[in-house]
């Protein structure tokens, strides 16, 4: 399986309903417009993440270590 492959997976399961229940539970009591503010921040998050070719906290934070070192060096 080529890395572009996985991506392809794991942007799958980013969006897999496997925990949808529990989720519409934790999202139950916030008002319209705090559901509307944290849907828009979670679709920008989104799409800063598929632009940076992460799907998932795990890999920004290797990404995040490995600039680090980098920047470091200088």
């Amino acid at each position: 399986m080529s890395p572009q492959d996985n991506k392809k997976n794991a942007k799958l399961h980013l969006v897999g309903k496997d925990t949808a229940p529990a989720q519409e539970q934790e999202f139950a009591g916030l008002n319209e417009y705090d559901s509307f503010e944290l849907l828009e921040h979670l679709e920008s998050l989104r799409e800063e993440m598929e632009e940076l070719q992460v799907a998932s906290l795990a890999e920004v934070i290797a990404k995040i270590e490995a600039l680090q070192r980098l920047i470091d060096k200088d």
